[in-house]
């Protein structure tokens, strides 16, 4: 069965920023002030900072998610692994939508800022074409797209930034009488329909498969832009509130520019309008590269026909964009995009809001491969104010608004039922929620964020490569039956641990009756937590001849039997359920490698067999001896060797017998050490020491 392509990561943190924050300072910048002062006067600033109240949860709600499951489709992935798959096709057609009619009102409100400099020019096909030209550069790469979004971005904030510091001191405190005399419906409901202009910090989301570091970047990145976003918001609308008569900013569909001419004259009109067109730009750009990837997870898992899930060569859904750009074409020739972009913010709401209740289900689902990087403040009040502002502000702006909301539910609802119900088997985590009560279970979803994990790898903090140079190895010259082999491994743990052979041969025996131990590429995995373990241990077991294994395949929940060339046994401490699961994951993927199965069988020696494990640009092995170069470490102290910054000395062998390092260790002739490092740290380690790569062995030194 041919593999789906996998999307290619190379969004990386400034891209990050550069997409959150030129998505979010559009629109709601340039051309919604005006708007929205007609409604509340200069009390305009507050409904933008009161729109943030829901913002925030969503924000960190959204991160959260997208570090435990960077997966193009954003709110519609997560909305579908959490709450199942018909709440899946809810968000997800509603937010592509949603997406679109942002981009053709980005692309609209290009039209306001023009007129200023050709009035006579027709603004639709000047959308039009934009909307071509982006969809084509989008087609052509991820990469591409992000980097003219940073060169965008920067040129929109140089402008901003001028704009803001000649226009604060030039602010007429008396333009802001008034400010508290608005009726709070009205300033709730002017916050509601502002909402809209946020909402662009957490669409990077949509694009989580693409981020390099998706852990890192995806957090200081969404998080700088919300900050950035604000500081602009809050002083640019006090410039345009403090300089403009409140009379011009009402009629006003380019009051920056209309600011901007009283400040600076023709020269600062055509600065910041050049800055409003890379906006528009800009988040017209962002938002088509964001909501192609809507239709490309939902066709991922049959909910839409299964061409827009097909990636070209250029690693884009080439299917998912064509339909997109058509529908945006679509809204710039046939309709009026500003009213209904308006509307989206109501959907927008309560999308955000089933964002937060998606949170509160993962964590309540106790998912032990649930695994964020990055974990929501405050937890749940975080989430249960996410949940209520929503609502609250979407009953303030009035019946449309609700009207068209509901009408993206009930279609998304029929959509699911006629088209993705009879193509899924699939629930949500909420059914893990449901099983803590006794009553459903989706190991689906189990085995999913499992290869997820796999995918993200370890983190920096995780021992991986101590924890195999401590193993314990068992050569097996003979053939032997996979209890026998539990049994001499159980005896050795508990000489280590506080727990006794019988409960640890018990445990393992038990996780591969019940289909816990996986068995894969004729390597076996028994795994356990224990109570009072300060740190995992491993036994790798390796097999000449092949161990006699009868284990539960948990696909089929068959027994099943098979003869396997290695066992790997690990134990992890109780309180640590996530990284256990990480190191699995990275053993299963270096099994998964091509070159592990050579290198695994033609070890010379059990520290080969360690190596194996472990990349060979990470290790190196030392044997003290007088007359070498390693031989300047003998009666030094560990502390006193001189060890490069990011190495380690994770285990010393004499006479025999494994030592843990500590800084007062003393070095010993005949010492074998193996260090473990990053790449810099083993090149270095090599010249100092001589160390040479013999053809067909591991490195070693002189």
């Amino acid at each position: 069965m041919k593999k789906n392509k996998k999307l290619k990561k190379e969004i990386g943190l400034l891209g990050v920023y550069a997409i959150a924050t030129g998505t979010t300072i559009s629109g709601g910048f340039f051309l919604l002030p005006g708007i929205a002062a007609q409604q509340v006067g200069p009390a305009v600033i507050l409904t933008y900072l009161l729109a943030t109240i829901p913002l925030i949860p969503a924000m960190f709600s959204m991160i959260e998610l997208a570090t435990a499951m960077p997966r193009a489709g954003g709110v519609y992935y997560f909305l579908d692994r959490t709450l199942g798959p018909l709440w899946g096709t809810v968000g997800g057609i509603g937010t592509w939508l949603a997406l679109i009619l942002k981009v053709a009102f980005a692309l609209v409100g290009m039209g306001a800022y023009i007129s200023l400099f050709f009035p006579n020019v027709s603004i639709q096909p000047i959308a039009v074409s934009f909307a071509i030209i982006l969809a084509a550069l989008n087609y052509f790469g991820a990469k591409k797209s992000g980097n003219v979004q940073v060169l965008l971005l920067f040129g929109i904030l140089a402008i901003l930034i001028a704009f803001i510091g000649y226009g604060l001191p030039a602010i007429n405190f008396s333009h802001f009488a008034g400010l508290w005399d608005n009726e709070l419906t009205s300033i709730f409901a002017t916050t509601g329909m502002v909402y809209i202009s946020y909402v662009g910090i957490t669409k990077v989301a949509s694009l989580a498969e693409e981020v390099k570091n998706p852990e890192r970047n995806l957090p200081l990145g969404i998080i700088l832009a919300f900050i950035t976003s604000i500081i602009i918001y809050a002083l640019g609308l006090s410039v345009m509130v403090g300089v403009l008569p409140l009379s011009d900013l009402t009629k006003s569909l380019t009051p920056v520019a209309d600011t901007a001419n009283i400040l600076f004259g023709k020269t600062g009109v055509i600065l910041v309008s050049i800055a409003a067109l890379f906006s528009f730009i800009s988040v017209a750009n962002a938002g088509t590269l964001s909501a192609s990837r809507y239709p490309m997870a939902m066709s991922r898992d049959h909910l839409v026909p299964v061409k827009f899930k097909k990636i070209n060569k250029n690693h884009v859904p080439g299917q998912a964009l064509l339909i997109t750009l058509i529908i945006i074409l679509t809204v710039l020739i046939f309709f009026d995009p500003t009213s209904i972009a308006k509307l989206a913010s109501a959907f927008q709401l309560l999308m955000f809001m089933l964002v937060c209740i998606a949170v509160i289900v993962m964590r309540e689902s106790k998912l032990e491969a649930y695994d964020p990087g990055y974990k929501s403040p405050f937890y749940p009040w975080m989430q249960i104010v996410g949940i209520i502002a929503p609502l609250f502000l979407v009953s303030q702006m009035g019946l449309l608004p609700l009207l068209f909301s509901s009408g993206l539910i009930i279609f998304g609802i029929l959509w699911y039922f006629y088209y993705g119900r009879k193509r899924v088997d699939r629930t949500g985590a909420i059914f893990h929620v449901f099983a803590r009560l006794g009553l459903q279970r989706n190991l689906s979803l189990e085995s999913e964020l499992r290869g997820i994990m796999k995918e993200k790898g370890l983190r920096k903090e995780d021992p991986f490569d101590e924890i195999v140079a401590r193993s314990i190895v068992i050569d097996l010259p003979e053939r032997k039956e996979f209890e026998e082999v539990v049994n001499e491994a159980a005896v050795i743990l508990s000489k280590k641990i506080a727990h006794s052979s019988d409960e640890i041969k018990a445990r393992f025996m038990e996780g591969t009756r019940i289909g816990a131990t996986p068995v894969t590429h004729n390597v076996a995995l028994p795994h356990l937590r224990l109570d009072g373990l300060l740190q995992p241990e491993m036994i790798l077991v390796r097999a000449q001849k092949g161990i006699h294994i009868h284990f539960v395949n948990p696909i089929t929940d068959k027994e099943e039997a098979q003869i396997v060339a290695a066992v790997f046994f690990l134990i992890s401490p109780e309180k640590n359920p996530s990284q256990h699961l990480r190191i699995l994951a990275r053993i299963a993927g270096r099994i998964d490698e091509e070159s592990f199965e050579e290198e695994w069988k033609n070890a010379k020696s059990k520290d080969e067999i360690r190596q194996t494990l472990i990349h060979d640009e990470k290790w190196v092995s030392l044997t003290l001896k007088q007359n070498t170069s390693a031989g300047e470490l003998i009666g030094l102290k560990v502390a006193d060797a001189g060890m490069p910054k990011n190495s380690l000395i994770a285990v010393i062998k004499r006479h025999g017998k494994t030592l843990i390092p500590k800084g007062d260790t003393q070095f010993m002739e005949g010492d074998r050490l193996t260090i473990i490092g990053d790449p810099e740290s083993i090149k270095e380690l090599e010249h100092r020491f001589k160390i040479t790569s013999l053809t067909g062995e591991k490195r070693r030194n002189e």
